[in-house]
């Protein structure tokens, strides 16, 4: 259920741990920051009408881009194209906090594409 902070910004609460709104104002693009709790993953998904930019700023994350694994530490980052599949996993013991930049033309959250998903969310 999607609810607000204490600054007004949109705030979910998910399986995987929860996410903030931080820039929704513009057409062509959208902040968030991602926390990842340990031991969770996000789905493995795709977009068809967006882009994907994480920067990691905690956490060692390991990040699944078309079936190749990434690790990541703080500072680095990882580009998602329109329609690649991809999820964010937290093998570590501190969560794993990313900032999302989603650029494209819609970034509902209807344009997720759930291929696998540990929480039963796959069609």
């Amino acid at each position: 259920m999607t609810t607000t902070d204490t600054k007004g910004r949109e705030f979910d609460e998910r399986p995987w741990g929860n996410f903030t709104v931080l820039d929704d104002e513009m057409f062509d693009h959208k902040v968030k920051r991602i926390v990842v709790l340990p031991g969770k993953r996000l789905s493995y998904q795709t977009h068809a009408k967006r882009a994907e930019h994480w920067f990691i700023v905690d956490g060692d994350a390991t990040v699944v881009l078309d079936g190749v694994e990434h690790h990541l530490t703080p500072g680095e980052s990882i580009d998602i194209a329109i329609g690649q599949a991809h999820r964010c996993e937290n093998h570590g013991t501190v969560p794993v906090v990313f900032i999302e930049v989603q650029h494209g033309s819609y970034f509902g959250e209807d344009d997720i594409v759930r291929l696998e998903d540990d929480f039963g969310r796959v069609p």
